[in-house]
């Protein structure tokens, strides 16, 4: 789009709701408007007919009935013959100008129409007053009479009808934002699936319910989950069969190894079958965290748990402290929670030679492990990633220090059968920080 465009559409809303609501507001207005200026247009049409019918007939009888009477009579019925648009005055009136456009023309048409033949009458405009017209003619007996003409309004409008014409748009403003909210709600509810889609966790399926269409998006949203999730877990199980048919061969090139004379070439090829091992395991167990695990909730005590691990790291002679006062219970899966504080942990101790543990519990009950470490850390551009399976850093994660690129993938999928989140970043001064939140 030019910069041309997007100043000329400066003003169009972002939302597909404002749009709708603008289209539809508009619309609507525009053709009650056009409704009722054709109704209003054809009433005032209606309105002045009957008022220039009705001037010429009352006009016509009220000028006969003058030039009937007495000359010293006429003054008496002056009142009684006069209406509301005109007043007959005897007399030449008030000097004026020839009126020949516009109303003027067309009320001046219909006093001529009135006189008739008898008389010869001459219509002016009132000096200084474009809306009054006097008629001047001269009765048969050689008197001069005035017709002074000021039309009112031919349509005069209710006092009511401003405050009917705000009603109508109110509820105008209500109908149509009832439609757009029914036609935007669907389209809601789809965007909050797809953000909330998680193959590996089983949840409702989005409401098909709902007009033909939004059945049909949602079935076919549906299907469409149901098709993801089928095609990760044949991507696990092919994972998982690999990793599990590798354990055979590799056992029995261990046992053929360690029968071979002790060279430095055998300390090699261990070497490596370990670190195969290694990555057949990592392999097993991602697949099997990615289904979550059959394992039942129960109530831990936090303080002995966590020293439990803190005590199986030191016996080894592994740097591993808690900080604090660890306090409280949670309801979780324990060896779900030992299998992903042991990988943060073997992470720390990889990287760093030390790992802490904190715990931690939010005003909202939400209880967060850290394990934290003073090690290199992660550049922040690749801390999402980190969280990917098999992703490894170039600087750290090699061959030297072994790793598979599983552990923080595993630990994610392992904390989504706790219904809790795994996070990473980076600590200030130095060093990685991995929590575990439980909901």
């Amino acid at each position: 789009m030019s910069e041309g465009s997007k100043v000329r559409f400066g003003w169009w809303p972002s939302t597909l709701r404002s749009r709708l609501f603008l289209i539809l507001f508009a619309g609507l207005a525009v053709a009650y408007g056009l409704s009722f200026s054709i109704l209003f247009a054809e009433r005032y049409m209606s309105a002045k007919a009957v008022m220039l019918g009705t001037l010429e007939s009352d006009l016509a009888t009220s000028i006969a009935v003058l030039d009937r009477l007495p000359a010293n009579e006429r003054a008496e019925w002056l009142d009684r013959l006069s209406r509301g648009s005109y007043r007959l005055v005897l007399g030449p009136g008030l000097p004026g100008v020839p009126d020949l456009s516009g109303r003027g023309a067309e009320i001046a048409d219909r006093i001529s129409q009135a006189a008739g033949n008898r008389f010869s009458i001459r219509v002016e405009a009132v000096s200084g007053n474009d809306m009054r017209l006097q008629g001047h003619l001269t009765l048969s007996d050689g008197s001069p009479l005035t017709i002074d003409v000021t039309p009112r309004g031919v349509m005069p409008l209710a006092e009511w009808l401003p405050y009917v014409f705000a009603a109508q748009m109110v509820l105008l403003i209500l109908c149509t934002w009832f439609a757009v909210r029914q036609a935007v709600r669907p389209l809601d509810g789809l965007a909050a699936a797809a953000d909330a889609l998680d193959p590996g966790r089983k949840v409702s399926p989005l409401s098909e319910s709902g007009p033909s269409e939004v059945a049909n998006a949602a079935r076919a949203f549906n299907a469409m989950r149901d098709r993801i999730a089928h095609y990760l877990e044949e991507r696990v199980q092919i994972l998982a069969a690999i990793s599990h048919d590798l354990q055979t061969p590799i056992t029995r090139m261990r046992l053929r190894a360690d029968m071979t004379e002790d060279t430095p070439e055998k300390d090699k090829l261990v070497s490596d079958l370990r670190e195969i091992e290694r990555l057949v395991q990592d392999g097993i167990a991602y697949a099997r965290s990615s289904h979550g695990n059959g394992e039942k909730t129960s109530r831990i005590d936090l303080a002995s748990f966590i020293d439990s691990i803190a005590y199986d790291y030191q016996d080894t002679g592994k740097a591993v402290t808690v900080q604090g006062i660890v306090q409280g219970t949670a309801v979780t899966k324990p060896h779900a929670l030992r299998r992903i504080l042991t990988n943060f942990i073997d992470n720390a101790l990889k990287f760093a030679g030390a790992a802490e543990i904190s715990v931690e519990r939010t005003d909202e009950g939400v209880v967060v492990i850290t394990v934290l470490d003073r090690g290199p850390g992660i550049p922040d551009d690749k801390l999402e990633a980190a969280m990917q399976p098999f992703f490894r850093l170039e600087t750290s994660r090699n061959r030297d220090t072994g790793g598979t690129g599983l552990g923080l993938a595993i630990a994610q999928q392992l904390a989504a059968s706790l219904d809790g989140a795994v996070r990473i970043y980076n600590r200030v001064g130095g060093g990685l920080a991995a929590e575990i939140s439980l909901l």
